[in-house]
């Protein structure tokens, strides 16, 4: 008698269970939620909306369902990545377990690479042998390299001037930040949070 075994249905995730940070997959692609609402019409069914990044190729698109429906989980992982140089093609890692050495193409991290510092490790979020997602902390602690004085007797509330920092990126900084001086920028919108103390 042959016996036939079926393949195991893949794990599937209700569609109120779609917060912030879950992926999952579908026709093919690999969303991760970004957002999240839930909107209930009278008597009707609730619909589901969600804003998700397709982490293959980066683009950002709103997504509805009906209350109930299910979608496949994604089959991802994480490992340890140190980062090692970037070049044109994008930033290069060292898996810390095996030391194979790889290259994360620049659209995966969607402008989050000039945070990248040298030596430092990153978990990266990979389907099979492709990185999808490299995790950068909320915040960065980078150098000011180039910066103008500010104008003697400035005192207006809220002034800011240009500053180049040590990663090479251009942004405005408070009149009272001088050369040399270490401050915490927002990774997510590239703006100056405040001066780190030494």
């Amino acid at each position: 008698m042959r016996v036939r075994f079926s393949p195991c249905p893949p794990n599937m995730i209700n569609v109120t269970d779609l917060r912030s940070g879950t992926t999952f997959q579908e026709g093919g692609n690999l969303f991760e939620v970004l957002d999240y609402s839930h909107t209930k019409m009278g008597r009707g069914t609730a619909t589901i909306k969600i804003k998700v990044r397709n982490l293959r190729s980066g683009a950002t698109t709103d997504k509805s369902f009906i209350s109930g429906a299910r979608v496949e989980e994604a089959d991802l992982t994480k490992k340890e990545g140190q980062f090692l140089y970037r070049d044109a093609s994008g930033p290069t890692f060292m898996d810390k377990s095996s030391f194979e050495q790889f290259s994360v193409p620049n659209n995966v991290l969607a402008g989050a690479e000039k945070f990248l510092k040298e030596g430092q490790s990153y978990q990266l979020l990979t389907f099979g042998d492709q990185v999808l997602k490299v995790e950068i902390p909320r915040t960065a602690d980078l150098k000011v390299v180039e910066s103008p004085p500010g104008a003697r007797g400035d005192t207006v509330a809220n002034a800011y001037k240009a500053a180049v920092l040590e990663n090479d990126m251009k942004i405005q900084v408070p009149l009272f930040i001088k050369e040399g001086e270490v401050i915490k920028v927002d990774t997510r919108s590239g703006e100056y949070m405040e001066r780190v103390k030494s």
